[in-house]
């Protein structure tokens, strides 16, 4: 019988930041170490001074960190336990996007077992760790209810997903107001993400009736709201829905598993240092292309839940499902914004290490087909080629316009 790992607590309204204290209050803490996404704490948007006003005024003891950029890495665990260790915390709040989240699941399990190795933790039968609250400023990674964290090892250029069911948070505060001034860019990033983990959720040999549930329904609010953030970012209903589904999506993906997508754009994400949704975004339709012929039924259903004509049959609505990301991929600019970090040449030269990092890591198992080498090799080299063409049809408009 499948088991869901959820937050205890999740509060999702305006304003729900105004709640923090009494969520540190419910789990004991007096000394908060607060881990916030650099630019959400220094102007224009100066989240800490907020952040602060909130704790201190209820007599709580307050430190921010926001000493790294980017995806995290082990030194950035490194230095931020020690700080959290000196000033003695005994609770832990993340406010960012997905990797300030995952960046304090590390420091609040490092902070209690400073000797642990990182191929421990997921072996643990109990993983002792701080108290935690996740409150996320983007609809996308699902990080606020998910028992994964990612952290990469600068040393290998190897990102680490260790998974466990005590990294999932103890309550997520969803307001929809933190994510209002979110660039269209990072809107679209996001949202792509969270709309693979539903995807890859609803098609994993490991989904279930309850991790469908959630899985569909993220897949329905973010083909409606998507859209209306990227061209309006002030939409507040649209806002609401992006950030409810992304939990949803994390729901899912945690309990069922992401799949292919995630697994090869984990290594894609670390070589090319490109942001993590847009990674899986780009790697998705290949990767329902190479999938299709064993769960028809599957995508078919996620076709449907984007709003596709339901009289189609259910063949025709699988090649619809792919059909309907890759016009995403093409309405929100995917393809041109991946040759900012993508030399087609580049890309081909690296795929064996690629493949070899996509087969070692989690989610080749949960595919309904399993992919070989020459498989995964294939999914690249299409990346390698819509890249390519992305960028003479870009080189032939700058032309046209000069």
């Amino acid at each position: 019988m499948p088991v869901l790992d959820l937050p205890r607590h999740i509060v999702i309204e305006n304003g729900a930041l105004e709640r923090l204290d009494e969520l540190v209050a419910a789990k004991g803490g007096s000394k908060v170490f607060v881990i916030m996404d650099s630019f959400l704490a220094n102007p224009p948007v100066s989240l800490h001074e907020r952040v602060a006003d909130i704790l201190v005024k209820q007599g709580f003891s307050c430190l921010v960190f926001s000493g790294y950029s980017g995806e995290p890495t082990t030194e950035n665990v490194q230095v931020a336990v020690q700080q959290l260790r000196a000033f003695h915390a005994d609770c832990v709040v993340a406010i960012g996007g997905g990797s300030a989240i995952d960046l304090a699941k590390a420091v609040a399990v490092f902070g209690e077992n400073p000797n642990m190795q990182w191929s421990e933790v997921s072996q643990q039968q109990q993983l002792k760790r701080l108290p935690l609250i996740a409150v996320p400023t983007t609809a996308g990674t699902g990080s606020e209810a998910t028992k994964i964290m990612v952290i990469t090892d600068p040393d290998t250029n190897v990102k680490m997903n260790p998974s466990h069911p005590d990294l999932v948070p103890d309550a997520a505060v969803l307001d929809p107001e933190l994510t209002f001034s979110l660039p269209p860019s990072f809107t679209v990033y996001t949202g792509l993400d969270a709309l693979t983990h539903a995807i890859e959720g609803y098609v994993s040999t490991r989904a279930s009736q309850m991790t469908d549930l959630f899985a569909l329904e993220a897949i329905r609010e973010i083909g409606v709201a998507l859209p209306k953030v990227y061209e309006n970012g002030k939409d507040s209903d649209s806002r609401r829905d992006m950030i409810l589904a992304s939990c949803y999506a994390g729901l899912a993906f945690s309990n069922a598993s992401t799949n292919l997508a995630h697994a090869a754009g984990r290594p894609l994400g670390a070589q090319f240092h490109i942001p993590h949704g847009l990674s899986v975004a780009l790697l998705l339709p290949f990767v329902m292309r190479f999938g299709l012929d064993a769960c028809k039924e599957r995508y078919a259903d996620v076709a449907l839940a984007l709003g596709a004509d339901s009289t189609l049959t259910t063949e025709q609505l699988a090649e619809q499902s792919i059909a309907m990301i890759e016009h995403y991929n093409e309405q929100f600019g995917i393809w041109k914004d991946a040759s900012k970090y993508i030399e087609p040449e580049q890309l081909i030269k690296a795929i064996p290490s690629l493949v070899a990092d996509a087969l070692s890591g989690n989610g080749i198992a949960t595919n309904r087909k399993i992919p070989a080498e020459q498989d995964i090799e294939r999914i690249y080299r299409s990346l390698a080629e819509k890249v390519e063409e992305a960028n003479k049809l870009k080189n032939e408009q700058t032309l046209l316009n000069n």
